[in-house]
């Protein structure tokens, strides 16, 4: 299939109009098949080398509008640090605190017991595990 059509296929999946900004930044999301884990300011540095150029906002706006269809999830490492993930199974993930890197933790080695219950009136919506890992 057609890499464009298959990324029009991936934004419908979400209920999301393929504009050209969504496309050319889904593009370099799942284009080639292979999962990311992207910051969107490294999103915004490997769309610049592109022709298809789009700001900062928008790479902000439409990684928002990725997550929200349902298209990918936000991996938040700290307060200031969030990645966006096109891999959509639960897994948890491996934070290198030297390289600010964010990469799949295997998850078959994972094993929690028990979850808290949730408030009256919530209910879990997601377990995000980020193991924070520094050189020995």
């Amino acid at each position: 299939m057609h890499t464009e059509q298959r990324l029009v296929e991936w934004l419908a999946r979400g209920g999301l109009r393929p504009t050209r900004q969504r496309i050319a930044l889904a593009s370099l999301l799942v284009g080639d098949g292979e999962h990311r884990h992207v910051t969107a300011e490294g999103l915004y540095a490997a769309a610049a080398g592109t022709a298809d150029k789009v700001s900062l906002a928008t790479v902000y706006n439409t990684l928002r509008a990725f997550c929200d269809a349902g298209l990918m999830n936000e991996v938040v490492v700290d307060g200031s640090r969030s990645y966006f993930d096109t891999r959509l199974d639960d897994h948890p993930h491996f934070y290198w605190e030297d390289t600010g890197a964010l990469t799949d933790a295997p998850a078959a080695q994972l094993k929690i017991a028990e979850l808290p219950a949730a408030p009256e009136g919530a209910e879990i919506a997601r377990v995000d595990v980020v193991i924070r890992l520094k050189k020995a």
